[in-house]
């Protein structure tokens, strides 16, 4: 499923309109990316929690040559499903 299909889903569900699914779902995502950027976690009991963890620095290899690369540490964001989403997931 692509962003379109989604917000088609979300409109049918919703019984609203394409643009005002579209909305509702790119606020949602600005509002989950924003509240990242600060450093804290989204919880949506259910469904799961959106955090962000550090990745710390490390060296690796470049596939092509073999020589070792710096990978530099950054910030990465995480999703854990809640046990109602896994449940329903497993079904």
């Amino acid at each position: 499923m692509n962003k379109a299909d989604l917000i088609e889903a979300m409109a049918k569900a919703a019984d609203c309109t394409k643009t005002q699914a579209g909305a509702a779902l790119d606020a949602f995502t600005d509002s989950v990316t924003a509240t990242l950027k600060k450093g804290n976690k989204v919880t949506l009991v259910g469904f799961g929690t959106f955090s962000v963890s550090k990745r710390a620095a490390r060296v690796g290899r470049n596939p092509q040559t073999g020589k070792e690369i710096k990978i530099a540490a950054k910030k990465v964001a995480k999703f854990k499903a809640g046990k109602e989403l896994s449940t329903k997931v497993a079904k």
